[in-house]
C-alpha cells in the first residue's frame, strides 16, 4: 500500500473506534461522568470539608486532578481492550492481519481510538470539577504532555492485555486486580508526605503516583515527586509497550488460529 492508502487505513481504522464509543455513549461516556460526579460529592465534597487542606490545597481541589487521570488511565485502557478483543472473538482480527495494512497503522488506528475515548472522558470529568471546586492550570505544557503520554501509554496496555485473552473474563482482570488497586494507591486521595518513611519509599515504587503527581504539578503546580522523572518514565513505559506490541502483531502470536 502506498503512504497515502495507509493513512486512509489509519483514519478509518481511528473513525471506526470513535464512531463505536459514541455509539454506546450510554455505556462509555455516562458511567464515569456519574461515577465521578459521586467522588467529588462524597471525597471531595462531605469528606473533604472535615479534611480541611492538603498540600496547601483544599481536599477538592487536591484529589481533582487525580480523579480526572483516573478517568482518562481506565477510558484508554478499556476502549482498546474491549474492541480489540471484540476483532479477536468475532474472528475478523485474521482479516486485518492478512489485509494490505502494515501492523503499526493497525496498531495506532487503536491506540488512537483509546486516546481520544481517554480525553474526551477527561475533558467531561474536568467540566464536571468545575461544579464543584474552581481550577487554574498552572504548567498547560506539562498538563496536555502528561495526559497525552498516560493515554498513549493505557491504550499500548490494553492493546496488549487484548491480544492475551482468552475470553471476556480476562478482559477484566487487569482492570480490576491491577489498574484499580495501583491508582487508588498512587495518591489520588492523599499525599504521601502523610506516609510513615517506610510506607512512602513503597508508594515510590508505584507507577501510578509518578503519573498522577505529574498531572497534579500541571494543574495545581505542587507534586511529591520529581515531574521529570516521571514523563522518563512513562516515556520508557511507553517505548517498551509499543515495541511488545508490534512484536505480537509480526509475530501473530495469540492472533492467528
Amino acid at each position: 500500500m502506498t503512504a497515502r492508502e495507509q493513512w486512509i487505513a489509519f483514519v478509518t481504522i481511528v473513525r471506526k473506534e470513535v464512531r463505536r464509543f459514541l455509539r454506546i455513549w450510554m455505556q462509555t461516556l455516562l458511567p464515569p461522568a456519574i461515577t465521578m460526579s459521586l467522588y467529588f460529592i462524597i471525597f471531595g465534597a462531605l469528606i473533604g470539608s472535615r479534611i480541611g487542606e492538603m498540600g496547601g490545597f483544599s481536599y477538592m481541589e487536591f484529589v481533582v486532578p487525580g480523579l480526572i487521570m483516573m478517568s482518562v488511565i481506565t477510558n484508554a485502557y478499556s476502549n482498546v481492550v474491549s474492541s480489540f478483543f471484540g476483532a479477536k472473538f468475532q474472528r475478523f482480527v485474521e482479516e486485518i492481519l492478512v489485509s494490505p495494512m502494515s501492523n503499526n497503522t493497525v496498531l495506532w488506528g487503536y491506540v488512537l481510538g483509546g486516546v481520544a475515548r481517554g480525553l474526551l472522558v477527561g475533558l467531561i470529568v474536568t467540566l464536571l470539577s468545575l461544579f464543584f471546586t474552581r481550577l487554574h492550570i498552572q504548567h498547560v505544557a506539562v498538563t496536555i504532555g502528561i495526559v497525552l503520554m498516560t493515554s498513549v501509554l493505557f491504550s499500548l496496555a490494553g492493546f496488549i492485555n487484548a491480544v492475551f485473552a482468552n475470553n471476556f473474563d480476562d478482559v477484566s482482570i487487569v482492570p480490576v486486580f491491577v489498574l484499580t488497586p495501583l491508582t487508588y494507591l498512587g495518591g489520588v486521595f492523599y499525599s504521601i508526605d502523610l506516609l510513615p518513611e517506610f510506607w512512602a519509599g513503597v508508594s515510590r515504587l508505584n507507577p501510578m503516583l509518578y503519573i498522577v503527581n505529574a498531572f497534579r504539578y500541571g494543574v495545581l503546580g505542587v507534586s511529591d515527586v520529581n515531574v521529570a522523572s516521571a514523563f522518563a518514565m512513562v516515556a520508557v513505559f511507553t517505548l517498551l509497550a509499543y515495541g511488545y506490541c508490534m512484536y505480537l502483531l509480526n509475530s501473530g502470536k495469540r492472533l492467528r488460529q
